[in-house]
């Protein structure tokens, strides 16, 4: 093999990874909605006409995982329950990095059990909203 194709071949393989590394750029992950915090204000009255309470503002991110200004979730999950023997049905929307979460947990997470030990690690889970 003669220089020249030797040359010629080692631009040609040059020419091809700079082409490649350039198609492997990572899109820049960017927010898609935000979900603000509910005024302390406005507290009583969405409580009165049923109207979600976020009690941490979050973020729906462009890869599909949803953010607070700490900690980056897997899922975003609606639970919808009563508890105990409430007349009405009551909501939780939370955060968490495992889509197995219940309602009865997440009632108890939100401070309505006296034992911290159901109270979840807001590295894994977090309540970001109630009804």
């Amino acid at each position: 093999m003669g220089i020249k194709k030797i040359i010629v071949l080692l631009l040609s393989i040059t020419c091809t990874l700079l082409l490649y590394s350039c198609y492997q750029i990572k899109e820049e992950i960017y927010i898609v909605k935000t979900y603000e915090k509910t005024l302390d204000e406005l507290i009583e009255e969405y409580m009165e006409s049923s109207t979600m309470i976020t009690k941490v503002t979050y973020y729906e991110m462009s890869d599909g995982t949803w953010k607070t200004d700490d900690y980056t979730y897997k899922y975003r999950l609606i639970l919808k329950g009563k508890i105990g023997t409430a007349e009405i049905n009551s909501s939780f929307v939370v955060l968490s990095n495992t889509d197995d979460i219940t309602f009865e947990q997440a009632w108890k997470a939100s401070g309505l059990s006296s034992n911290t030990d159901d109270y979840f690690d807001a590295k894994d889970t977090i309540i970001v909203g109630y009804i």
